[in-house]
Parts: C-alpha cells; sequence; structure tokens
C-alpha cells in the first residue's frame, strides 16, 4: 500500500501543485481547472486503503468485485518556463479527527507521501491552496492570502497580484492559522527542506457553512497562478461553467433576513475601500455580525434536516 507510480516521466525542476477539497472547494476548483488547462497526463496514484473508509461496493453480473476508495492522483505535464506536477485529492483523510479537518496519523502520512514524489522528481517548490474566510461581500473580488513557508520568498510573493500576506491582513494581529492538509503539507514541506507556498482565496463568512463551491475565490487564486507559473487560462470558459453557482449564491444570499443583509451590504463600502487608510471593523461590531450571521446559517441547517 502506498505510492503507485504508472510511468516515471523525465522532468526539469518541476514546481508541485496540490489540492483537496475544503470550504468552498476553493483550492480544488483552481488547481484542478489547471490541471486541465495544461492538459496534464495522470502518472500515478497514492492508494486509500490506509487512509480512507470506501465510498461505495462495487457489483458486476451480481458478484462483488471491489470497494471504491476517494482517489488521490499524481499528473504532470511539461512546459517552457515550468515542468509541473499536480497532486489532487478527492478527499482529506480525517479518520482520527473530531474537527472534521485532515490531522492525525493518516494526514501526517499522506503529507509525507506526496512530498516523496515531490522528492523524487526533483521539485524544489510546493504549492497548496485553500479558502480564507474573512469579512467580505461577495460581490467584491477576492483577494489572495499568502503564507510562505521561508523567509527567501517573501520578497516573491510580495510581488504576486491581488494578494497580501495573512499575517497583514486587517483584524488578525499579526498571526494566522491554516486548518487541514494545505497547512500540514507546508509545515512538512518546510522540516523536510522544500519552498512552499500557500495561496488562499477569500470567501465571505456568511457562506463558510454552506456545502457549495465559491468560483470567485477560485478564479483569483487562478489568476496569481497564471502569472506566477506564466500559464494563460481562459477566463470566459471559467465563468460560463460557473455562472449557475454564482446565481445560487445569489439566491442564497437574498434569502438572508433584511436585519442581518442590512449589515452585510455595510461591507460593500469596506470591501471597495480597504486599499484606502480605512478603520477595519470593530471587534464588537465584528462579533456581533458573526453571531446573527451564525444563527441564521443554524436556521438554515435545521430547516434542511426538516426537509429531510
Amino acid at each position: 500500500m502506498g505510492i503507485i507510480l504508472y510511468k516515471e516521466p523525465e522532468l526539469k525542476d518541476p514546481v508541485m501543485i496540490v489540492g483537496w477539497p475544503g470550504i468552498g472547494n476553493i483550492g480544488l476548483i483552481a488547481v484542478n481547472t489547471l490541471r486541465k488547462a495544461t492538459e496534464a497526463e495522470e502518472f500515478g496514484e497514492i492508494e486509500g486503503w490506509d487512509f480512507f473508509f470506501p465510498k461505495k461496493v462495487i457489483i458486476k453480473t451480481g458478484l462483488l468485485e471491489n470497494l471504491e476508495f476517494p482517489t488521490n492522483k499524481f499528473y504532470f505535464k511539461r512546459l517552457e518556463k515550468n515542468d509541473l506536477i499536480f497532486f489532487i485529492g478527492e478527499e482529506q483523510p480525517k479518520k482520527q479527527s473530531a474537527s472534521g479537518y485532515a490531522e492525525g496519523e493518516e494526514a501526517y502520512r499522506m503529507a509525507n507521501l506526496v512530498l516523496n514524489v515531490a522528492e523524487k522528481f526533483g521539485c524544489k517548490r510546493i504549492y497548496t491552496s485553500g479558502a480564507a474566510v474573512t469579512i467580505i461581500h461577495h460581490t467584491m473580488k477576492s483577494r489572495v492570502w499568502a503564507v510562505p513557508n521561508t523567509e527567501r520568498l517573501l520578497k516573491e510573493t510580495k510581488r504576486y497580484p491581488n494578494t497580501v500576506f495573512m499575517s497583514q491582513v486587517e483584524g488578525r494581529g499579526g498571526q494566522g492559522f491554516i486548518s487541514g492538509l494545505n497547512g500540514l503539507l507546508l509545515g512538512v514541506a518546510k522540516k523536510r527542506g522544500f519552498d512552499g507556498v500557500c495561496l488562499m482565496g477569500e470567501i465571505p463568512v456568511y457562506f463558510q457553512g454552506l456545502l457549495i463551491p465559491y468560483p470567485k475565490a477560485s478564479k483569483s487564486v487562478l489568476e496569481v497562478f497564471g502569472e506566477v507559473l506564466g500559464i494563460k487560462i481562459d477566463f470566459d470558459k471559467f465563468d460560463k461553467n460557473y455562472q449557475v453557482m454564482e446565481k445560487k449564491i445569489e439566491d442564497i444570499y437574498n434569502q438572508i433576513p433584511s436585519e442581518v443583509k442590512e449589515q452585510l451590504e455595510k461591507l460593500k463600502e469596506i470591501s471597495y475601500l480597504r486599499q484606502a487608510e480605512l478603520e477595519p471593523l470593530s471587534d464588537e461590531n465584528r462579533k456581533r455580525l458573526w453571531d446573527e450571521i451564525s444563527e441564521f446559517l443554524k436556521k438554515e441547517d435545521r430547516r434542511d434536516e426538516e426537509a429531510i
């Protein structure tokens, strides 16, 4: 059990880009879109037996044939600027986790197996991607929060378009935390000598509890990847693919009670002016807004349970 490689391509100074599901599937959508845009070829996988419960049992002609587990696949693409290796996991291992985030022995072993492949093919740089939950309005363009794992990357990362360091985001007091494998992999990469950057697209706090994609943030992350890696991405196609989801997001927003929505509408002005010297929301107002949003989301969850 472990890594299976179908082939061993010859790659020159490859960069590894990693994507897993998470809040809004922001990182997964971004990385998978980039993989498809480059027409990367599958060349290996991590077997799921040790990390996941089966998704389903496969039966053919009346006979139980196999168990199907979440997939964890490697892809490669040779390019002029940088060869690429993609790792895309269908699920994060969390069998030992009560929090719902990837942690514990399985997550740690998964991170090291991914990095074993990076090491085998000579990767020096690892990118992960996920969600940055924050106080913004959903009509605004999502910024990208960046967390490099070495000081030598600070200067380079600062030049990325539409990007801020997580520690410099308003109201965070110079601190930050990355949950799940996106953060764990970056930390393990640092210990093993890999440079790494996590790129996180902003998602409004009032959508974090809903199990729907948030493509606006994925698009912002993709724009950074495209610039950094020199890859042209068809954003017209991307927008067309996700226009139904954008409408669904707007429909959900319109169901929010008017008294809560009045507070959320104030975020538009904050979002428009956040590049200026604008004082952020006070801790008291931030807490009150979050409490109201949380209560709305709880009501939505109860409605869904009743419907079921």
